[in-house]
């Protein structure tokens, strides 16, 4: 259907006349209501309405389990889920669009992401790491590569710019090899376990759900787990705008995330049963998933700020990022983040 061009200048001449005539009955205590309203919300640390939440194919806990929802409702705020996202890498790209507020990714994506000379990406929390046990560099029982010696010249397939970057890369250090003495295989987490599976490449850098999917159909050998290497946990990452604009909206949300968080540490089983439906699995592979995986938020701490500059001094030196980067141009001023970290956290 075609739609008759309205010339701007009629329009907004009409706007302009409508609400002038709308103030002339609108009564006095009523404008002061409204300017009040305005006044209260601002004073409340939030202008915005919406708030935008990413999650990835791996499933979030505080998304299934709805706990946002109710505390956002009673300040009049609507919460919009967007994704799901494969991975990290894709889930900041929205943020950097401004479609995505908040989300939670691991350690690797927003090195890459400040590297490329990203800044509107902010840290606002970090994840306590696991045993490392949920993710791995996988091949067939049957594969000759029998160690990570053996991977040099092999093609190895994972998402860039991800944790399973960070493994690879650290897990080769380990025995004198580099992430360019291998052939990287760039793929989605699905596409890359999807092509392990069907037997297109014989090396994969996994992590669960699919970790554990793949572990019960396949007979697998890991040649590395994440222990001692995925020391960080990962991140919950703010649009920097939107932190800065509506920091109780920001606190609100790292509380409920960090309660549920704490309720999935302690009931791995019901945790399963909330993910099957949407993660579409089984409900024994998910229970294995849950008690490998760690759901609780942890404050930005001086020590965890340093690691993370040390993973991107690590992936500097190895050349995987183009340029040497500071991860404090990506930390809140004291003041704002002690504004948007719960007590709870401290």
């Amino acid at each position: 259907m075609k739609i008759p061009f309205i010339p701007q200048r009629r329009t907004v001449l009409k706007r302009i006349v409508q609400f002038s005539v709308l103030g002339l009955f609108i009564s006095t205590p009523l404008l002061g209501s409204l300017v009040n309203n305005a006044q209260a919300q601002k004073k409340a640390g939030f202008t915005a309405k919406v708030i935008n939440l990413a999650y990835q194919t791996s499933g979030d806990i505080v998304k299934v389990k709805k706990v946002v929802e109710p505390r956002f409702k009673a300040l009049g705020v609507t919460v919009n889920w967007v994704g799901p996202f494969p991975a990290g890498p894709q889930l900041i790209e929205a943020m950097n669009a401004g479609k995505v507020d908040i989300g939670n990714v691991g350690e690797t994506p927003p090195i890459f992401s400040q590297a490329a000379g990203i800044t509107e990406v902010i840290y606002i929390a970090g994840r306590t790491p696991s045993k490392g046990a949920n993710q791995g560099i996988i091949v067939r029982a049957n594969s000759p590569i029998k160690k990570i010696a053996d991977l040099k010249g092999k093609k190895i397939a994972f998402q860039r710019g991800s944790n399973a970057h960070y493994l690879l890369a650290k897990a080769l250090q380990e025995v004198g090899l580099k992430i360019k003495d291998v052939q990287i295989v760039g793929l989605t987490p699905s596409e890359a376990r999807d092509a392990f599976i069907q037997d297109k490449v014989e090396v994969w850098v996994g992590s669960d759900p699919f970790l554990a999917l793949v572990e019960k159909i396949i007979p697998i050998r890991n040649l590395r787990n994440a222990a001692r290497i995925n020391t960080l946990g990962g991140f919950y990452l703010g649009r920097r705008k939107f932190v800065t604009q509506n920091p109780e909206l920001v606190r609100v949300f790292l509380e409920e995330a960090d309660k549920v968080g704490e309720w999935a540490e302690k009931n791995p089983t019901e945790v399963a049963k909330a993910f099957a439906p949407a993660l579409k699995l089984d409900v024994s592979v998910l229970e294995k998933v849950a008690r490998r995986r760690t759901f609780r938020l942890r404050k930005l701490t001086p020590g965890i700020i340093a690691e993370q500059q040390r993973v991107a001094d690590f992936y500097f030196q190895e050349k995987i990022i183009p340029r040497k980067i500071d991860i404090r141009d990506a930390i809140l001023p004291t003041q704002l983040d002690v504004a948007i970290t719960p007590v709870r956290l401290k």
